[in-house]
């Protein structure tokens, strides 16, 4: 990835780029194009590194991408052969005791995405086989089934006083280092790779996007079928944010095309 770019999608996959299928095959003319362009398009996902490559791999993607929502930065160096990783956040084992401790204060069970067996994965993700294993390969992050909103109201408060902060996404709710966000995660790829004046093109869908779609210079909220996710209509409501005019990978080519084209045409 040159150090030169002018412009990085950065993008969210689950409810983003991907339907809840897994599909991106509305965007793929769409990343043809940014590749022909050179402009780079960085996963920043909840997703596993283990995951992220085998994504990246399957998509003929080349450039950086942030994992466990921005507990991580990873990227090959010039040899192909090995990565570079830069991490903001504490091990899934520190995470793990703090989400047991904040469990008994809110006196609610927060299960763990870990504790699952693979028949309820399947039922909550449709992953299967391999790719359950991959997405078991936390690091840096404690994914946990959603709690009741007023749980995760009090989960929130509670989190203060651990130095921590949790987010909540489509299937899951997320508990990570308060130094760990997708906002920061793109920053220090920035300051990484010495590339602090690049514009950021940031595409989400759900709460824990909103760090990165508050960092970026374009922000773009990509709907799920029934409508923007409730914690970004205030941003799109302000004109902070642009609504992407189609669901999941036919919004996000949609608006990644306009964008492109305001820009280079």
């Amino acid at each position: 990835m040159s150090n030169n770019s002018k412009y990085w999608i950065v993008t969210d996959l689950d409810g983003t780029l991907m339907d809840e299928d897994y599909d991106i095959s509305p965007a793929r003319k769409t990343l043809d194009t940014l590749a022909e362009l050179s402009i780079p398009v960085i996963p920043c996902t909840s997703k596993t590194a283990s995951e992220v490559r085998y994504f990246r791999k399957e998509n003929g993607l080349f450039d950086p991408f942030i994992v466990e929502n921005g507990a991580a930065v990873y990227g090959c160096n010039q040899d192909n052969l090995s990565e570079w990783e830069l991490i903001l956040g504490k091990s899934y084992k520190e995470l793990r005791i703090i989400l047991m401790n904040i469990s008994k204060i809110v006196n609610y069970n927060l299960i763990p995405l870990n504790d699952l067996n693979e028949s309820q994965i399947f039922d909550l993700t449709g992953l299967s086989d391999h790719g359950i294993k991959r997405a078991l390969d936390r690091q840096w992050s404690v994914p946990f089934l959603n709690p009741p909103d007023e749980i995760f109201e009090e989960v929130k408060l509670i989190c203060k006083s651990y130095n921590v902060h949790v987010f909540k996404g489509n299937r899951m709710s997320h508990l990570l280092s308060s130094q760990s966000h997708k906002g920061e995660a793109v920053n220090k790829l920035k300051l990484y790779l010495d590339n602090k004046d690049v514009k950021i093109i940031a595409l989400g869908d759900s709460q824990n996007d909103l760090p990165l779609l508050e960092y970026a210079d374009i922000s773009i909220v990509v709907p799920g079928k029934n409508g923007p996710n409730k914690y970004l209509q205030n941003g799109i409501e302000q004109g902070a944010f642009r609504l992407a005019n189609a669901p999941h990978a036919l919004g996000w080519s949609n608006s990644v095309e306009d964008v492109i084209k305001n820009i280079y045409y």
